[in-house]
């Protein structure tokens, strides 16, 4: 451990000197084991570091989040991968771990988002996690620790360059946290509220049933949202975020961004898209380039003549409007968590046509009632957690 980082340059080149110190002299949490992690790799890898660790705590599986400027790309719990969801995530390999899996669905929640993302572990990364890791476009990584093995192949990354952190799992904050903006100190109380499963408890819809695994999808979306730039909503189902709406002005504007979000992720399990006849030895960035091309209606210059040839063995179909309106149909039992309460019923309007049949949300809207109905209309399940989880 070292009481001080020397950093290379902060957010942005021209901001010289950096570094990264503890107020009370102590020594920093951690350990750079390979590479130099830039001021923005730390900020993810700190979120990051928490929301996996208290996810761990609340749901007992292995956990992992895909950051990206300070917001997860994606999130998810180990949940075993089933035969389509492999090959949507690309996954050859059957013999995954379990921390290997996290990382899998995180990674795979929104690929494009995820490039050039920073890895959080809760658990000690393994030679499977690290194999997964060794094949995609990354930043770095932090972790509890790591194997031998694991290690080796992560510093073989970017010519030895990637950077490696090991978190203390023992460390603990002070109760109280500042920031100076403009020359001026901001202090507060950290957010040490934790997330539990009395936050979906108080259900206020007509429809109280909610199962087991949406339970699990619910609180992984507080989760998530506690470490997530507001405003934000977070969409999950079946362990994993299926989008992240962060950073908007507006309620409306989240659930609609990470709506969109959510069609597109579902829409890759549609045949025609795991059937596209891709040409042998296309990269895996370009397929991912292609598919959102593909899944989300933008793929017309793709079908072009004297295009499509480059990455196809025979000109495929396209996904019509109608084809992906029918599909999409079909798709229910998604969880939705907002940081903030709805203001107004459009989001439930929203978030209902992208499968979303439970809901939680802080509540204390003046037309929290106007809300409950919207979802009474569609036989959701909603619950007042009664805490915002606004992050800034």
């Amino acid at each position: 451990m070292m009481k001080e980082r020397i950093l290379k340059y902060g957010l942005n080149p021209n901001q010289i000197p950096a570094r990264l110190y503890m107020e009370d002299k102590s020594e920093l949490p951690f350990k750079v084991l390979s590479g130099n992690p830039g001021y923005i790799n730390f900020l993810d890898a700190v979120n990051g570091w928490q929301l996996v660790r208290e996810l761990r705590r609340l749901t007992g599986l292995p956990s992992a989040a895909s950051f990206k400027h300070v917001s997860p790309s994606g999130v998810a719990v180990s949940v075993p991968l089933n035969d389509t969801e492999k090959k949507v995530f690309s996954v050859d390999n059957n013999e995954l771990s379990p921390i290997a899996v996290s990382y899998v669905r995180a990674r795979g929640t929104d690929r494009m988002s995820s490039f050039g993302d920073f890895i959080s572990l809760s658990d000690i990364c393994d030679e499977s996690a690290a194999l997964v890791i060794k094949r995609e476009v990354s930043d770095g990584i932090v972790a509890p620790g790591y194997t031998e093995k694991a290690l080796e192949i992560l510093k073989g990354k970017k010519k030895g360059n990637y950077p490696v952190i090991e978190m203390d799992p023992d460390y603990e904050p002070g109760r109280t946290e500042t920031r100076r903006v403009f020359g001026i100190t901001f202090e507060q109380r950290i957010n040490d509220i934790a997330v539990d499963e009395k936050m979906i408890d108080r259900i206020v819809t007509e429809n109280k049933v909610i199962d087991d695994g949406a339970k699990t999808d619910l609180l992984i979306s507080l989760v998530t949202l506690k470490y997530t730039q507001s405003n934000s909503v977070c969409y999950v189902r079946n362990g994993q975020t299926v989008s992240v709406g962060a950073g908007q002005q507006s309620r409306i504007h989240c659930t609609r961004l990470a709506g969109d979000k959510a069609d597109i992720f579902h829409l890759k399990s549609h045949p025609m898209t795991l059937n596209l006849p891709f040409l042998n030895g296309i990269r895996r960035t370009e397929k991912d380039n292609l598919t959102d091309l593909f899944v989300s209606g933008n793929f017309s210059d793709v079908l072009k003549d004297g295009v499509w040839e480059r990455y196809f063995e025979y000109k495929p179909d396209p996904l019509t409007e109608d084809i992906r309106k029918e599909f999409l149909s079909g798709i229910r039992g998604v969880s939705l968590g907002s940081d903030g309460f709805f203001p107004f019923r459009d989001n439930i309007d929203r978030a209902y046509r992208s499968g979303v049949d439970y809901i939680v949300q802080p509540g204390g809207s003046v037309r929290d009632m106007e809300v409950i109905e919207a979802c009474n209309e569609y036989s959701m399940v909603m619950a007042f957690a009664g805490t915002r989880f606004f992050h800034h």
